[in-house]
């Protein structure tokens, strides 16, 4: 830790770990991670596929509509008790006496494909907007998703360099306002291509929004509560997730849905005015003025005193005792293959913990109330942590997350059909173990490599578990495969994954490694100066 850092920690004790002050920032970043972790979520209901048979003009014409009435077994095929969603068979045009649908004889056994549709409820999603029904068009609504992520992949690296140059809370808040941007003009998108466009841009410019918002929520207290709010702010990742599908189970409609979760976020321009900058990210560009003017403002909301002299022992150090180069991670073999464990350990926790989300509108039931119970579990997981990983260590936190996950995949896939709430409650497990590794596995990247590039070593790792990301939302194409397909692919990479975790070495209680020799012999006896 650099002496700005010792020194910032120690004013900010002197000024209260979590005054009044900070308190009041910390609420309104975590509106502001509320309102992102909504949109960041959205695709999943504007883009939901839906329950829907072909229209049967002769038949429901002469018959009140509905989903599933009792003729229609004779105009349409069924699989697994469900009506084929694009196929009908043919009117028999020889039968004398056409009995509207009631009799099997009304139909030959020949099918064509239908351009009409009844659905079960009145839910509307961009599938009747552009017409993208029917199985061979699933894989336009599962890209919507894999689009969000690719526009989170770009946003990611652009909103790192804009907030190292412009600062964290211009990402924050200009993120949050251009995103809400983009998700209104998608409720005028013309076509589907359109659409697709505007999602990418709604989720580029939202991405560092969260990152930016952690940071600077967690900056502002004292060391002791960091851990705390840190999981505080995650769980508002959770409300968010609950908010965006609280609001499409009351709408049921893609575009009130935008409206509700892209409208809020427009409002936030005035933190321009009321949230504080990161003073961290003062102090690194040098603009010690700016920092002290937070700091006294947050003495003065705080009823604490603040002198000049304090003020004045806040230096930056601009140069870092340590010159390792991120080349020289790749002259050790032991540094490489734990960044190839650590980029496999982030692909396999985004691919499960996003496969496990998106997925969970399809289970059996209400799949509203579903998706909330799943993001609902993140909550406990998140504060599990706290306990968990400086009890048992990083490395057996990892493993086990990992395992449960896998197990209770397993043990889902064969739950007979019927007994949903049990189904419900091995996705929620799995989902909990998702959740659990996705928190550990940020710690334990962080105390793995040296300091000077641990940022950049996070970074990688980041930006490769996006790949996970990206996938996730195309699982539902694997199940036309084979409907397991998706659970056992699950299930065998949270198992290889955690047994990989086993290769790593405990890093609970070590001092953080400054060096690349450090890093190397992390877990190794004194008396071990090998690499």
């Amino acid at each position: 830790m650099t002496s700005v850092d010792n020194s910032l920690d120690n004013l900010l004790i002197q000024l209260g770990d979590f005054g009044k002050y900070q308190s009041l920032m910390f609420g309104l970043v975590c509106i502001g991670v509320i309102l992102h972790s909504g949109v960041h979520v959205a695709f999943v209901f504007t883009a939901m596929d839906l329950e829907y048979r072909c229209a049967i003009p002769e038949c429901d014409a002469t018959n009140n509509t509905h989903y599933d009435p009792p003729w229609l077994p004779n105009a349409v095929p069924f699989a697994n008790d469900a009506p084929s969603k694009c196929m009908k068979f043919v009117i028999n045009n020889a039968t004398e006496n056409f009995e509207n649908c009631n009799k099997a004889s009304d139909f030959t056994t020949q099918t064509q494909r239908c351009h009409s549709f009844v659905y079960k409820t009145q839910e509307k999603s961009i599938l009747q907007e552009y017409d993208l029904q029917c199985d061979d068009n699933l894989w336009k609504l599962t890209l919507v998703g894999t689009i969000n992520n690719v526009g989170q992949f770009v946003g990611l690296f652009i909103s790192g360099i804009i907030s190292d140059k412009y600062g964290r809370k211009a990402v924050f808040i200009l993120g949050l306002i251009f995103c809400g941007i983009c998700g209104l003009l998608r409720t005028f998108a013309p076509t589907y291509l359109w659409f697709l466009i505007l999602e990418f841009l709604d989720a580029a410019f939202g991405a560092g929004s969260y990152v930016c918002g952690f940071i600077m929520g967690v900056e502002l207290v004292g060391p002791k509560k960091r851990v705390l709010l840190g999981t505080l702010i995650s769980s508002c990742h959770a409300l968010g997730e609950i908010f965006a599908a609280g609001s499409a189970w009351v709408f049921k409609a893609w575009r009130p849905v935008i409206y509700i979760l892209y409208g809020p976020p427009m409002l936030l321009f005035f933190y321009f005015w009321v949230v504080p900058e990161s003073v961290r990210w003062y102090l690194s560009k040098g603009r010690f003025e700016e920092a002290k003017q937070v700091l006294r403002r947050m003495a003065q909301v705080n009823g604490k005193t603040i002198t000049e002299n304090m003020l004045d022992k806040l230096v930056v150090v601009n140069q870092s005792e340590c010159k390792d180069s991120i080349t020289e991670v790749f002259k050790s073999r032991i540094l490489v293959m734990r960044l190839i464990n650590c980029i496999f350990c982030w692909i396999t926790c985004a691919f499960l913990f996003y496969g496990l989300t998106l997925n969970s509108v399809a289970l059996a039931g209400n799949g509203y109330l579903q998706f909330i119970l799943t993001s609902l579990v993140e909550i406990p997981a998140y504060f599990a942590c706290i306990h968990v990983v400086d009890r048992i260590g990083r490395k057996w936190s990892l493993s086990g997350s990992f395992f449960i996950t896998g197990i209770s995949c397993i043990v889902f896939m064969c739950i007979p059909k019927g007994y949903d709430n049990m189904s419900l409650a091995m996705w929620m497990l799995g989902k909990f173990g998702s959740t659990v590794s996705f928190t550990v596995v940020y710690i334990i990247t962080s105390e793995l490599f040296p300091t000077p590039l641990r940022h950049s070593m996070m970074g990688s790792c980041s930006t490769f578990g996006r790949v996970g990301s990206m996938v996730a939302p195309q699982t539902p194409l694997l199940a036309q495969i084979w409907d397991p397909l998706p659970i056992l692919l699950f299930t065998g990479m949270a198992t290889i994954a955690g047994l990989l975790t086993l290769l790593f070495p405990e890093t609970l209680n070590i001092k953080l490694p400054d060096t690349i020799d450090e890093a190397v012999n992390i877990g190794k006896k004194k008396t071990d100066n090998s690499k």
